[in-house]
């Protein structure tokens, strides 16, 4: 027990090591975070995001955000950059360089050349006064005391704490650009995420048939129906208008109190007035539908009238849950 013991301390002294670094961050964000912001915003020219060791991991995930969230970014490795890859850099870019001592030798070389082009330089160090920091137009400070690290050497506090600035700077801008969760989807069409965003309840019901029965069908005709449809349930539709809805477990329940099912129809077992939901709402409306009444399937209508069936699984398929 001991031993497990030590591994929870020391992992939860790492989340507290962080975690105060990334609150003491907050107090850092500054008017000069905010012209930094400003200066993107209003730029013509792409963010070109650069790094090396850690740093330049740190700097694929910052990239990765922006592009995400509207603003076009490329990463450019800083070791790279001195070899012929400084050719990714354009008029209009904006560079920002991410290195927590702000001193490394690639940093020491590369800057220069960035500020001969006459693109801006934006730092994110945890030193301000460090060759990087001085030589920057503006600085992101992303400062920490120390390391997680017992022995203070393996970047773990400052790359978390870098990593929570270029967050800061996406969502800033994110909010400049009223980013919406349409624009999102525009730029996150495959996947769950994407699905959540653009998928509609249209889109579930077209893959399925369209199970309805009249109120004066037998039971009969009913059991058919459902079975036949594969949906577990079927709309009880008059007037192409849904006025009730009987499930397989509907089916079940009257099957044990009832005897002879010769002169039932379905309006003697359909629930009235059953949860519906419009064909042009979101399939993650369905989903939350669902989930609030514990039910599996969802009726659909359109301007009013029956238009087809969701159920869970259609979800399930497509990653909604």
């Amino acid at each position: 027990m001991n031993y497990y013991n030590t591994i929870i301390n020391v992992a939860k002294k790492t989340i507290e090591t962080e975690g105060k670094a990334i609150m003491h961050l907050a107090t850092l964000v500054t008017e000069e975070f905010a012209k930094a912001v400003d200066y993107i915003y209003q730029s013509k020219g792409r963010v070109i995001v650069t790094g090396i060791g850690k740093s330049a991991n740190i700097a694929t995930k910052i990239v990765a955000t922006l592009n995400s969230t509207g603003t076009p970014a490329i990463f450019m490795h800083a070791a790279d950059a001195i070899h012929g890859d400084l050719g990714i850099i354009q008029e209009n870019d904006t560079v920002i360089c991410i290195s927590k001592s702000g001193n490394t030798p690639e940093i020491k070389v590369l800057v220069p050349l960035i500020k001969a082009s006459g693109n801006k330089l934006m730092a994110i160090t945890s030193n301000k006064d460090s060759f990087l920091g001085v030589q920057s137009d503006f600085v992101l400070h992303a400062y920490v005391e120390k390391e997680a690290c017992p022995n203070n050497l393996a970047p773990t506090t400052s790359t978390t704490a870098q990593l929570v600035m270029g967050d800061a700077l996406a969502m800033s801008l994110l909010n400049l650009r009223g980013f919406s969760s349409s624009d999102f989807a525009r730029f996150h069409p495959g996947g769950s995420l994407g699905k959540k965003l653009y998928l509609r309840v249209s889109d579930l019901t077209s893959l399925n048939e369209k199970p309805q029965v009249t109120p004066d069908m037998s039971v009969k005709r009913v059991i058919v129906e459902i079975s036949e449809k594969l949906l577990g349930v079927t709309a009880v539709v008059e007037d192409e208008k849904i006025v009730g809805i009987i499930t397989d477990g509907d089916l079940r329940r009257m099957l044990t109190k009832v005897d002879n099912i010769a002169g039932l129809t379905a309006k003697d077992i359909m629930t009235k007035n059953p949860k519906k939901i419009d064909n042009d709402a979101m399939a993650v409306e369905a989903m939350e539908m669902m989930d609030t009444n514990g039910i599996t399937q969802i009726l659909a209508e359109k301007d009013g009238k029956y238009s087809g069936v969701v159920h869970i699984h259609n979800l399930s398929k497509e990653g909604i849950i």
